[in-house]
């Protein structure tokens, strides 16, 4: 079977790598490339555990193809620290314990960056319309939505 060789930016660093046609971008992920963060809940682009962001906009990885990437930029939940200081995201969640089992946490935080990308100051219904791709079984989602909130304003004060 074909490989295809792709070249994309991967968290900030020119990555190449070969997959299969068949392969999805969360294949890619986390068996080519060992970026294990996205983690893979229906396989069906249900639940958006997988969702990563692809040239700024937030995808489930399960429905996009490796071989669709090639001069991709792809941000994971592994690029969105800065080294050990946490985004303002990551941190909000822990301060709202907004997280408990972890499997849907990094693809809500990558829905959250992409929102907060596009709209700095959104209202609580907002938040809820953006985030709504993604479910969780374990806390809900008022923890969730507190922290994008509560992220948002200290993004927005600090210029980030």
């Amino acid at each position: 079977m074909a490989r295809h060789h792709i070249t994309a930016t991967i968290n900030g660093d020119e990555t190449e790598f070969s997959c299969h046609t068949h392969q999805t971008l969360l294949d890619v992920l986390r068996t080519e490339l060992n970026l294990t963060g996205t983690k893979n809940g229906c396989d069906t682009g249900d639940c958006g555990a997988c969702t990563v962001i692809v040239n700024g906009c937030a995808v489930n990885a399960c429905l996009v193809l490796g071989a669709e990437l090639e001069g991709a930029t792809v941000e994971t939940i592994e690029g969105m620290s800065d080294g050990k200081k946490l985004h303002p995201l990551q941190q909000k969640f822990l301060d709202h314990a907004a997280l408990q089992c972890g499997v849907c946490t990094p693809g809500f935080l990558n829905m959250a960056k992409a929102l907060l990308e596009k709209n700095p100051d959104p209202t609580e219904t907002e938040v809820r319309y953006g985030l709504a791709g993604n479910l969780c079984r374990c806390t809900g989602y008022d923890k969730i939505v507190r922290a994008v909130l509560d992220a948002a304003k200290e993004m927005r004060a600090n210029g980030s």
